[in-house]
């Protein structure tokens, strides 16, 4: 059954998406120890089910692996979901800029107008749709003026192949060379009551200018739960084994926030994950939180977050036990 989680919209598009979203780098499997396909996509399902319909992907998310299992969920359901994905982080060209290497296969930051139009392709492919909701650059190409990457999205609007524009991980020059060159409807940036730099820099921008703000490592990969304690060990590939951001000491940071706002969670029946994306869909100029889940579970209890009001009173005591433990982490 779907839920109403109420709506807000992707900048000054016509696009509407509940506030909390689910994202999909983890369903991807790069970076987090691989992936089973069958319960993400059993994940994804459920999501939608509980009206988490704002799905946010990426070609680099296991290499065209997460498009395809979101394209594979959503099958028959495409009317109910707004899908997000990216372009600029390729590896059918060795344009732009080195990024990174995928299994010895070099991946470049390439936002010229020809890679753009390659790349919608294959996410439309992979997706099996005929037009994606939300157009993302996922990482800044400084080889290309941003003038000539707006002018591609923008020809990609006017096809109908995307429905609203958008750019991840960008510097305040970025945000407004966007802005002088086209309509962006929304950023996409790491936020987290551990990571709140935005405030300061792009945040009032995007205020000043109706520009969306997409919160992504809401929970911080998984340090902001009660899942992720001192003692948790990180296997094989995945990213936060040598990460400084998941150190035994920011952990026992976190934990001790955690012991502190755990009252607040149980005078709302709800989780110490759910608390915190409340928290964080609830601050000013964050529109949208997507949290990661690779588990139905997982995708319903990130849901339940939407429906969590909280009062100005918890946002204070949540704020001050988030100075006063998590002001000193490493990241």
């Amino acid at each position: 059954m779907l839920h109403d989680l109420g709506k807000r919209r992707i900048g000054t598009s016509a696009i509407k998406a509940p506030p909390v979203g689910l994202g999909t780098w983890a369903i991807g499997g790069w970076m987090w120890g691989g992936t089973d396909e069958a319960q993400s996509i059993a994940a994804i399902r459920a999501a939608i089910d509980e009206g988490v319909n704002l799905i946010d992907t990426a070609p680099a998310y296991g290499q065209g692996l997460a498009e395809e299992l979101v394209g594979r969920a959503i099958k028959g359901r495409r009317d109910q979901v707004v899908i997000a994905t990216k372009c600029g982080l390729v590896w059918h060209t060795d344009k732009g800029r080195h990024f990174f290497d995928y299994d010895g296969k070099p991946v470049h930051r390439y936002l010229g107008r020809d890679a753009i139009f390659y790349e919608v392709e294959q996410s439309l492919r992979r997706l099996e749709t005929d037009h994606i909701d939300h157009y993302i650059t996922h990482w800044q190409d400084p080889t290309t003026p941003i003038a000539e990457t707006m002018g591609a999205l923008e020809d990609l609007k006017r096809q109908g192949k995307i429905g609203s524009i958008g750019a991840s991980n960008v510097s305040e020059d970025d945000l407004k060379a966007y802005l002088a060159a086209g309509q962006l409807d929304a950023i996409q940036e790491e936020y987290s009551m551990a990571k709140r730099g935005l405030e300061q820099t792009l945040l009032p921008v995007c205020q000043e200018n109706g520009v969306s703000v997409l919160s992504y490592s809401s929970l911080s990969r998984g340090l902001l739960t009660d899942k992720v304690g001192p003692d948790r060990q990180f296997e094989g590939d995945d990213q936060r084994r040598t990460d400084p951001h998941f150190s035994t000491d920011n952990r026992i940071k976190v934990a001790a926030l955690m012991e502190d706002i755990a009252p607040i969670a149980k005078a709302h029946d709800a989780t110490l994950s759910q608390l915190v994306i409340a928290w964080t869909v609830q601050r000013p100029g964050i529109t949208f939180a997507l949290c990661g889940a690779r588990t139905p579970e997982q995708a319903r209890e990130n849901a339940a977050a939407a429906r969590i009001r909280l009062s100005e009173q918890d946002v204070r005591t949540m704020d001050d036990a988030v100075t006063r433990h998590l002001s000193t982490l490493d990241t």
